[in-house]
């Protein structure tokens, strides 16, 4: 029979109240338990010591049977000093796929046509205004036509 050590959730809807339990794998998370060992209460502040209400020496008996904690509650044993939880590193977890990448290149694609375009309207519009001073000028280099004199 393997044993858990685990979290038995009580409380109402939307408030949440755990029991730390001694339990077989098997058994349902909320069902049937060896042993209460603890309680969790995720409403209070991190500082409050009522938060994590643990038996340590019964905690370490369990585990010294063969006891397997869950993350959790290994989270809870290691901050009471009984067990070592490794940090846990998932570089890949944060990583877009496929369709949200292919979303970020149409997005950069679009962005860069729009640059672009605006460029291109720029130079196109400069390119408007030296040609109107070049004819600006030379109008005003041509001689100009005397009107007939009225008789």
């Amino acid at each position: 029979m393997s044993l858990k050590i685990r979290l038995a959730r009580g409380g109402t809807k939307k408030r949440p109240f755990y029991q730390i339990v001694i339990a077989d794998a098997r058994s349902p998370r909320d069902g049937r338990f060896i042993e209460n060992i603890g309680t969790f209460n995720p409403l209070l502040a991190k500082d409050n010591e009522k938060r994590i209400v643990l038996d340590v020496e019964r905690a370490k008996h369990w585990v010294s049977v063969g006891a397997q904690p869950t993350d959790r509650v290994l989270r809870f044993l290691d901050a009471a000093g009984l067990l070592k939880r490794e940090a846990r590193n998932n570089p890949e977890k944060a990583v877009p796929g496929t369709k949200a990448t292919e979303r970020v290149a149409a997005k950069e694609k679009a962005v860069a046509d729009l640059a672009a375009a605006k460029i291109k309207a720029e130079e196109d519009r400069k390119a408007a205004i030296e040609a109107a001073k070049i004819a600006a000028a030379e109008a005003a280099a041509a001689p100009a036509e005397e009107a007939p004199a009225a008789e």
